[in-house]
């Protein structure tokens, strides 16, 4: 039977884990402790700044001068780092467009503690006037020039700041580029500086080249993979004029193949060009090895323990493609699958994803044995946004509680399903995001074939937003909204491995593995036919490194179309972030706000990436 008192003694809390959590809670004091330590002995500036700054110009100035720990030792000392800081100050006076400043390191008279001074003037801040471009060689067409006058975007009369009139610059080179110039140099630009009327002319000098035209692939090594295929995969025809944009796609739809271990798409040099004007794209490629062998082990309070192995095989069609063998040994999932993914099938940009399973599920709500197999296709539209469409077809037998007398039943089904999915993706990082949004919605048409045949709708949507605090967004906001339901059929008709369940570490932490939501008599997880989830959550980096959070979770789950607000589960909690570089690792300790029969008062989550 599915709800056993042994899985659910699961459950509960063990001295071990209250270790832990005590364990992660003194580490991250610890951190907050040495933070505000090494903060207390670099509260020193290297001088001090004198004179009347307005409170930006101030701050930018300080901050350049920076701190120090080390105490003067003499005069000689002191003269040295006024000088230092002096030099600081004029070169953040200089960017921010203050150009007419008086700058003058001092030392205080004090022979005991002689104390560095930087005595500041800013004068008037200095205004653009109308930037040009002089073309250096032949000029381009009439349309990249006006292109390139448009990318400067620097306004006259607005304060002449140096990194403003760099960037202009490389915004107008980009612009040239775009347009089919790939050989578009800057050479030395010309800054004029009018003292009489505080006024700063910028001259941009760009040799725009000749404009370049695209032949086909150059592969210097193509290892085991189709020569024909590669070059299908260019987004350009013959003729067409360079553009780094489709040099840069063409790098990711090899990328996202995953053969390879690195990937080098460049213009050809001006040397190689044919007899036609065509310059080639030369393409070098590391593939991986053959096959590789993975094994893998997890552990997780509300799961158990967890082994994992694959075996991948790769482009064994010559079309990049990745056949593994996957099997996974764990208390509630355990399986053999077999995958074979093709990409860019049919067309570029386009994957399919095959796989054939035999699985079983032992959870407190049902166990499940069956075999399985499906097939999508993923269309990718731009860098981040994914449309999929699949159908997949399982036989199953799954053993739960009967709603109304309690007692275990099991059920033979065929159960035949249709997919389509919609994923946006619009943040900064996929693992750590720190502004931006995600949005997905997920729509599965099923038919139930068995003693009587069912046809239901099972929809499901997600949206998340990262908002960060500050120019260097060491503090972030972060949300997360979910919503699902299940249309046509009541909860019974509904086999339980179909339904909605909630609680976890994706989910609602704070509870275990489908803790939250309806239960019947005997504590075993119901589910539901809809489901509703929320998170909110701070994060703080400390250092590069380390970082802290505190979040709330909420969810529900409904035997309704649609869950209520007063039936949520809360959980609430705060973790410890370790920056690998790529990614964080994530501790996370949560509790519930209101506990439940038999749950655990705590619960503790490890993985690598945030939450969501």
């Amino acid at each position: 039977m599915a709800a056993t008192s042994a899985r659910r003694g699961a459950r509960r809390d063990s001295l071990g884990l209250a270790r832990v959590v005590y364990a992660v809670a003194a580490a991250a004091a610890a951190l907050c402790a040495q933070g505000a330590a090494g903060a207390a002995r670099a509260d020193e500036p290297r001088a001090a700044i004198q004179g009347e700054l307005e409170a930006s110009l101030r701050t930018a100035i300080v901050r350049a001068v920076g701190e120090t720990d080390r105490p003067i030792q003499n005069r000689f000392e002191a003269r040295r780092r006024a000088r230092a800081a002096a030099e600081d100050a004029i070169a953040v006076l200089r960017s921010e467009g203050y150009y007419a400043y008086q700058v003058e390191p001092e030392v205080g008279d004090d022979e005991d503690a002689p104390a560095p001074v930087v005595q500041v003037t800013p004068g008037p801040r200095f205004a653009l006037t109308a930037p040009r471009i002089a073309w250096e060689g032949p000029r381009p067409d009439e349309i990249t020039e006006a292109a390139a006058d448009q990318a400067l975007d620097l306004h006259p009369r607005a304060p002449a700041r140096a990194a403003d009139i760099v960037s202009a610059e490389g915004r107008a080179v980009a612009a040239v580029q775009k347009r089919g110039y790939a050989d578009v140099t800057a050479q030395p630009r010309e800054v004029v500086v009018d003292h009489a009327d505080f006024s700063v002319q910028p001259t941009y000098r760009i040799a725009a080249g000749p404009l370049v035209r695209l032949d086909g692939l150059d592969l210097t090594n193509s290892g085991r993979t189709d020569r024909a295929w590669l070059r299908a995969l260019a987004p350009w025809t013959s003729g067409e004029p360079y553009d780094p944009e489709d040099v840069a796609e063409l790098e990711r739809r090899l990328l996202d193949t995953g053969v390879y271990e690195s990937v080098t798409v460049a213009l050809a040099p001006t040397a190689q060009t044919t007899a036609e004007g065509l310059r080639p794209i030369v393409v070098s490629l590391a593939e991986r090895k053959r096959r590789t062998l993975e094994l893998g082990a997890s552990y997780s309070t509300s799961e158990g323990a967890g082994l994992d192995a694959r075996w991948t095989r790769y482009n064994v069609l010559g079309r990049a493609d990745t056949l593994a063998l996957i099997g996974r040994a764990s208390r509630i999932d355990s399986r053999l699958q077999v995958d074979l993914t093709l990409p860019h099938w049919l067309r570029p940009q386009q994957t399919l994803r095959t796989a054939a399973a035999v699985y079983r599920l032992r959870t407190d709500a049902y166990d499940e044995t069956g075999a399985g197999v499906r097939a999508d296709v993923t269309r990718r539209y731009g860098k981040t946004s994914y449309v999929t469409v699949g159908a997949s077809a399982d036989l199953s037998r799954t053993y739960e509680i009967s709603l109304g007398v309690l007692a275990p039943i099991s059920r033979d089904v065929a159960t035949l399903a249709l997919l389509s999915d919609l994923a946006l993706d619009r943040s900064d990082d996929p693992l750590n995001p720190k502004r931006g949004w995600k949005f997905s919605a997920r729509a599965e048409p099923t038919l139930l074939v068995g003693d009587e045949n069912l046809p239901y709708l099972k929809a499901q949507t997600q949206g998340s937003a990262y908002l960060p605090l500050g120019p260097q967004a060491r503090t972030v906001l972060a949300g997360r909204v979910r919503l699902g339901s299940i249309v046509n059929g009541a909860i019974r008709d509904i086999p339980a491995s179909r339904r909605f369940y909630a609680g976890g570490g994706g989910s609602v932490r704070g509870f275990g593995y489908q803790d939250v939501g309806p239960e019947l008599a005997d504590g075993t997880p119901q589910g539901g036919l809809s489901l509703l989830e929320s998170s909110f959550e701070v994060r703080h980096d400390l250092s590069q490194r380390w970082g802290l959070a505190g979040f709330v979770d909420a969810g529900a789950v409904g035997t309704d179309h649609f869950p209520g607000v007063t039936e949520l589960a809360i959980g609430v909690g705060a973790g410890v972030r370790y920056n690998l570089g790529f990614a964080p690792i994530r501790v996370d300790v949560a509790v519930p706000v209101s506990k439940r029969r038999d749950s655990a008062p705590f619960q503790l989550y490890v993985s690598i990436g945030q939450a969501f």
